[in-house]
C-alpha cells in the first residue's frame, strides 16, 4: 500500500511541477490564472491524499477553505482584470 502512497505522491508534484512551469512561462495573464487553479486544485489533491494516508480528518477543515478562497480568488480576478497590452489576444 506504500506504494500506492509514493505513486501518487509523485504525480502530484510531478503536476505541481508542471503547473509552475505554465505559471511562469504563461504569456497572458488568464495562462498565469488558469495555473494559479490548477495549483490550488493540485493542493487541495494533496491534502486530501494525505487526509487519507494518515486517517485523519481534522484536515478536511482546510480543504473547504481552499476551495472557498480558491474559487472567490478566481471570480475576483476574472471580473476586474485588465487586459494585457503586449498585443497578445485572449482566446
Amino acid at each position: 500500500m506504500n506504494t500506492v502512497w509514493a505513486i501518487s505522491g509523485s504525480m502530484l508534484v510531478a503536476a505541481a511541477i508542471v503547473t509552475m512551469i505554465r505559471l511562469l512561462a504563461g504569456p497572458s495573464t488568464l495562462d498565469r490564472l488558469v495555473a494559479t487553479d490548477t495549483l490550488v486544485a493540485v493542493t487541495t489533491c494533496g491534502v486530501g491524499t494525505w487526509a487519507a494516508f494518515s486517517q485523519d480528518s481534522t484536515v478536511t477543515y482546510s480543504l473547504a477553505a481552499l476551495a472557498l478562497i480558491s474559487f472567490v480568488g478566481s471570480v475576483s480576478i476574472a471580473r476586474f482584470r485588465v487586459p494585457d497590452l503586449d498585443g497578445t489576444r485572449d482566446r
